[in-house]
């Protein structure tokens, strides 16, 4: 019997007439069971082939489950197709469900495979299916994969539907043909709802051109994607706003690479740091996985971390870091992230938190993902082979006194040996400020940058937000306010206490700080890019996501940190290794991500 049930299909009803009872109704799909996997799938196949010899296959509602296997002369024979289908275990759309029929693709006159008209054993898998062979006649090209196949010849590409029980995403997305995209038409039973949609890593082959092909990427939901509403973390926002009609550049440039767009993902509130759980008011602060599974996942690129961190199925995520967004989460849930040099690519399409400090960069498990994804990103950026030999530290161990000191000091002795270290030298930046700043800056730089970053994000953001919206919304809802949630309303009203002249003289703070720390302390060298590396280390702390906390407050100060987002150099953190600690939720010792940061000289992603 086929492992196969048929769920539901979704539909979509339209009124046709206002005067008239005729409704139009539209498929947008259906779920379906294969085995215990749930599939999705869609109301448009993705083409259709000459039914003949169907009717051997066992169907479901009509449709059978099969695989598309292309061949030539010579790769053609049963036990070269059990080796070929053998490999498609390793994807994890495909199951073994998929062997009810075997689609034999064949190009070429004069040349048919043969197979037994029953069920053939495929040597080498263990498995048995029922061959059909397909003339391809030079315009029939089907990728390999599985499909589920209509008894009238439409061939349809399933997506399989996965759980979001960490709570990252805020909406599973679909492609339509149009190059738009459309939330998905289709859920999970139980609580971990939505579903989010993937297809089959086997339709796709990366290329020199497309070097994302079949990449399934979250996209943080500040970004634009066409056909697909923005809701920057706040319901009113979402609700108030129609679709985009044109992606963002960082999606455009990351859909043009080849990349899968799977979904949106959660956001802090218009971008603004907050704590979960307390500060999360219009949506639920999604889960970091990490330790006990109650820790902070940091903010505000809060979804692209849990999800990169929690699902295997999902390669990478864009997020956005303007004062760490994008460091914040990838260190308390074990990821790689960036934040590049400034303006490294466009933000058109982006909802700003501060034009002058917002970057976009990635959170990641896999480097090698993680480096073709800037690539693409990051057009024209160069690459260098030669290393610097010099490295300084900053809020760095000096001896082993916790488990995750002794991780960071063996991490530093082994890049000392990879780079052929010259030196390593500890950073005091303070002393170095004190020593050599400008004659027109204060002798703390902690007083001279402590209101730089909270007046620059503050207003900016209530002038390039915060109004328009709020007049646009008060336009049409009787003068109403829609609602915010706590933390970027004690920002926005700092900046509303604040004079016109404080932006100025913010911005220009900052470019004094980031001439000078880059004429000083990481500079340029044609030979390596950067003539050192700036190391610092993390934070391996408990963080809990169930405590009572104070409420929120203005974010002042300066820290390791806000030295990228000062100076404009890129920034990365990196995880290499992980450190107990006794949870106070499971009472039992767990284990929390240790993670290392480094910087180089502007412009030096491509190192």
């Amino acid at each position: 019997m086929l492992p196969i049930s048929f769920s539901t299909v979704s539909c979509l009803f339209s009124l046709l007439s206002r005067n008239a009872l005729a409704l139009s109704l539209i498929s947008t799909g259906g779920t379906f069971m294969l085995g215990d996997i749930p599939y999705y799938i869609p109301a448009t196949p993705y083409t259709t082939i000459s039914p003949r010899g169907f009717s051997r296959l066992n169907s479901v509602n009509g449709l059978s489950p099969v695989t598309v296997v292309s061949v030539t002369a010579g790769n053609d024979s049963v036990g070269s197709l059990g080796s070929i289908v053998k490999d498609f275990a390793a994807d994890d759309v495909w199951n073994t469900g998929f062997l009810e029929g075997l689609l034999v693709l064949y190009t070429g006159s004069g040349y048919r495979p043969s197979y037994s008209s029953g069920s053939t054993p495929l040597s080498g898998s263990n498995q048995s299916s029922t061959i059909i062979s397909i003339q391809s006649n030079g315009s029939l090209t089907i990728p390999n994969g599985p499909y589920f196949l209509s008894t009238n010849g439409a061939l349809y590409q399933p997506y399989r539907l996965y759980s979001d029980f960490a709570g990252a995403f805020t909406q599973p997305l679909i492609p339509n043909s149009d190059d738009s995209y459309a939330a998905l038409p289709a859920t999970l039973p139980g609580i971990e709802s939505p579903g989010i949609a993937v297809p089959s890593r086997l339709y796709y082959t990366r290329t020199a051109s497309k070097p994302l092909a079949g990449v399934r990427v979250g996209i943080k939901d500040i970004y634009d994607i066409a056909g697909v509403k923005t809701s920057n973390g706040n319901r009113a926002f979402y609700g108030f706003y129609p679709p985009a009609t044109v992606n963002s550049v960082p999606v455009q440039r990351l859909v043009d690479a080849g990349a899968i767009l799977v979904g949106k993902m959660k956001t802090s509130q218009f971008a603004n740091g907050e704590r979960a759980t307390a500060d999360w008011v219009d949506y639920h602060s999604p889960f970091n996985p990490r330790g006990d599974g109650y820790q902070d996942p940091s903010s505000s690129s809060s979804g692209p971390g849990a999800g990169a961190a929690s699902y295997p199925w999902l390669d990478l995520t864009l997020g956005s870091d303007t004062g760490g967004s994008i460091r914040g989460p990838s260190q308390v849930q074990g990821l790689f992230g960036n934040r590049p040099t400034h303006n490294l690519v466009s933000l058109n399409g982006t909802m700003p938190l501060a034009p002058e400090l917002d970057t976009a960069g990635f959170l990641c498990r896999d480097p090698t993902i993680w480096k073709a994804a800037g690539i693409a990103l990051y057009a024209d950026l160069p690459f260098y082979s030669e290393y610097p030999t010099a490295i300084q530290t900053i809020n760095f161990p000096t001896s082993v006194t916790t488990e995750a000191s002794n991780i960071t000091l063996s991490f530093l002795s082994k890049l000392e040996a990879f780079l052929n270290a010259k030196s390593t030298t500890a950073l005091n930046l303070t002393t170095s400020w004190a020593a050599s700043r400008p004659t027109s800056a204060t002798a703390s730089l902690a007083s001279f940058l402590n209101t730089t970053y909270p007046i620059i994000i503050s207003k900016q953001q209530t002038h390039l937000v915060r109004d328009p919206f709020f007049a646009a919304y008060a336009a049409v809802h009787d003068g109403r306010k829609p609602f915010v949630d706590p933390a970027p309303l004690v920002r926005w009203a700092y900046g509303d206490s604040q004079p016109d002249s404080a932006l100025a003289e913010a911005l220009n703070n900052k470019t004094i700080f980031m001439n000078w720390f880059n004429s000083n302390i990481l500079l340029n060298d044609s030979r390596t890019c950067s003539k050192s590396l700036l190391l610092y280390s993390g934070s391996v702390n408990a963080n809990y996501r169930n405590e009572y906390i104070d409420p929120p407050t203005v974010p002042f100060g300066f820290s390791t940190g806000r030295i990228s987002v000062f100076a404009e150099v890129p920034d990365v953190v990196m995880p290499i290794g992980q450190a107990a600690y006794q949870s106070n939720i499971t009472e039992h010792t767990e284990m929390l991500p240790v993670e290392v940061g480094l910087m180089a000289a502007k412009g030096c992603d491509g190192m």
